[in-house]
């Protein structure tokens, strides 16, 4: 084991965790019947067995029963319940379909929809106790080399460093004479030449090599390739490019030719149904609560100043177009033109019930109507005026990725602090990078921690006028 005997039957291991996937969702689904003392025509296996096929289709597109060694815990578990509800979701529509649903016991499948993926990621966690145990013994481990020693590098070295239980052992930078090798003195690990580093993959002594090379680097990179097809290592590429600082950047393939994606909206195929339908049952239950509020809040409103209840303003939505958002209004007037001033303390276009409104962000209630609507998200960068968008996007650059997703009623930005007034381009500056990081690491169990962030420090803001 020590020699990697797990890592020889890797595929086998993949195929053991396809089983296992299976067994777990049929078989909870057949314990709860029981359990519940069922009749066995109101809980149908059949019923589980198509879901976990649906499972394993979503989850092989996924990637999930690929190398656990580079995929975090978090963002595996994370994979384990979008995939579940993206399958849950299908065998639902297929019973709707066929007119079936009404043959099954909503206790039992209500159980399973929360059992099965509870037991799908402890089954991962065990195993994954288990890896992690052997490496930290120092057995089915992976020694990694480097070439190259820029930014990129470190970078995968820290990386390294910070997932112990991967079982990936670091063992130098390896770099030719005069191509930037970094100094003794700023690294703590070995330092060789090339000649070194094909002598130890030779040897057996290296399993993984990183490649770091900048990206004009083109022909060292190809000759590196070419060096190593004579030795059995795993090879990798880390272009140290700028394009991978930008949004949504990884490598595709299109029928079989590589290419690199840079701009890139997270909610393509089964994420945008999950987005979709999360987005429908947040805004659906959020609105049943609050539809006493919005109409109290609606009543004083007409009360307490004369104009609309309602004030309507035109936005960027997805893909830059423009749509119409919903707000209580909450100020004299209704300006949607091309120069909109942005609230100040003590504006006098505020009303005072406006003010109480804006502070504590329910004049932007209505905007549920638009989630439900598609032209918002409940979770996503805020919209701005379009006035706003115009002037912004041509002082910050990327701005106008955030529009790669609808806007949201909260969002990233919003339960960090960077709401309200920004009378600064440094705060424009600071929302606009949260925007990015949420696109860049959107997961459903981001949204739900967003929304409930919000509940609890999102509804007020010492910048919200």
């Amino acid at each position: 084991m020590s020699n990697g005997y797990i890592r020889q039957y890797s595929s086998k291991i993949s195929v053991v965790q396809r089983l296992m996937d299976a067994l777990l969702i049929i078989g909870s689904y057949h314990f709860i019947g029981w359990f519940y003392q069922v009749p066995p025509q109101n809980y149908l296996l059949g019923f589980a067995v198509i879901t976990a096929l649906c499972f394993y289709v979503v989850g092989q597109a996924r990637g999930i029963y690929g190398s656990w060694r580079i995929s975090t815990i978090r963002s595996e578990f994370g994979e384990i319940i979008l995939i579940w509800m993206a399958a849950f979701a299908l065998i639902l529509v297929v019973a709707y379909v066929t007119k079936t649903s009404a043959d099954f016991s909503r206790r039992v499948v209500l159980t399973w929809m929360v059992l099965s993926p509870s037991l799908l990621i402890s089954a991962r966690l065990l195993v994954r106790s288990l890896l992690h145990e052997l490496r930290r013994r120092g057995r089915n481990s992976r020694s990694v080399a480097i070439v190259g020693s820029g930014r990129v590098a470190r970078q995968m070295v820290e990386k390294i460093d910070s997932m112990s239980w991967s079982g990936m052992v670091f063992k130098g930078y390896y770099d030719d004479p005069g191509f930037g090798a970094l100094p003794p003195e700023q690294v703590s690990v070995p330092v060789g030449d090339m000649d070194e580093l094909l002598s130890l993959a030779s040897a057996g002594a290296i399993d993984v090599v990183y490649i770091a090379l900048p990206l004009h680097d083109e022909q060292r990179i190809i000759n590196l390739v070419n060096r190593f097809a004579d030795t059995t290592v795993s090879l990798y590429l880390l272009p140290d490019s700028f394009i991978f600082e930008l949004m949504h950047a990884r490598w595709i393939s299109l029928d079989g030719l590589p290419i690199i994606s840079i701009f890139e909206t997270p909610f393509y195929g089964v994420d945008g149904w999950v987005k979709r339908i999360e987005d429908i049952v947040l805004g659906s239950a959020i609105l049943a609560v609050i539809a006493l509020p919005i109409l109290v809040i609606a009543i004083a409103v007409k009360l307490t100043s004369p104009g609309p209840v309602l004030f309507k303003q035109r936005r960027y939505g997805l893909k830059g177009e423009v749509v119409h958002v919903w707000k209580f209004r909450s100020m004299v007037v209704c300006e949607d033109g091309t120069d909109i001033p942005q609230a100040r303390p003590g504006d006098q276009r505020v009303t005072r019930l406006g003010a109480f409104l804006r502070r504590t962000s329910l004049d932007e209630l209505p905007q549920f109507f638009n989630v439900l609507q598609g032209t918002m998200s409940v979770v996503g960068p805020r919209p701005h005026a379009v006035a706003h968008n115009e002037e912004y996007r041509r002082l910050i650059q990327g701005y106008m990725l955030r529009h790669k997703v609808k806007p949201g009623i909260t969002g990233w930005a919003q339960i960090n602090g960077w709401r309200g007034e920004t009378d600064t381009l440094e705060k424009m500056q600071k929302r606009v990078e949260c925007d990015l990081h949420y696109i860049q690491n959107w997961s459903l169990l981001l949204d739900l921690k967003i929304v409930w962030l919000t509940i609890w420090r999102g509804f007020g803001g010492r910048n919200a006028y």
